[in-house]
């Protein structure tokens, strides 16, 4: 029998909000890799099962993941696309880029707050004077590691026109 180190046990890193609450980005061609998640009414069912497949993609072209960020985008009650950021084109993946201007708000608690932080997101966004053109929720970090952080920290990222 092995046991594991408390830091073993934590398999994301720990999320800064002050870097990208309340803030306006540019991106021009910057990469990620698309896969799909199945869902059932919003709720992922196989999130895990997809990440775990992309990372090894990721591993295998020697590729990182700058902030770890990962985009998820639900597009029915029953799928969402994922969008991991990485480095470089990676074998065997659906690679793309996005390119744009993007508004950011960062929340934190529970997933059942997730309406509440949509709205007060959307009036942020048009306080600013924002269109909101795609959105995309950017789960921080797992649920173990939320806990083991004691916070569980949610971005909401969208792609805006003025």
């Amino acid at each position: 029998m092995t046991t594991q180190s408390k830091a073993s046990e934590i398999c994301c890193p720990e999320f800064d909000p002050t870097v990208w609450d309340d803030k306006t980005l540019e991106w021009e061609n910057k990469k990620f890799i698309k896969d799909h998640v199945c869902s059932v009414f919003y709720m992922p069912v196989n999130f895990g099962k997809v990440m775990k497949r992309i990372d090894g993609k990721v591993t295998k072209a020697g590729a990182n993941m700058p902030d770890w960020l990962c985009l998820s985008e639900h597009t029915s009650k029953w799928n969402m696309n994922i969008y991991l950021a990485v480095d470089k084109d990676v074998a065997d993946a659906e690679n793309t880029t996005m390119s744009g201007k993007l508004f950011c708000k960062v929340y934190e608690g529970p997933f059942q707050n997730t309406g509440k932080w949509t709205k007060d997101y959307e009036s942020a966004a048009k306080s600013k004077g924002y269109t909101i053109k795609k959105m995309f929720m950017w789960y921080t970090t797992c649920p173990k590691c939320a806990k083991k952080y004691g916070k569980n920290y949610v971005a909401i990222i969208s792609l805006i026109e003025q």
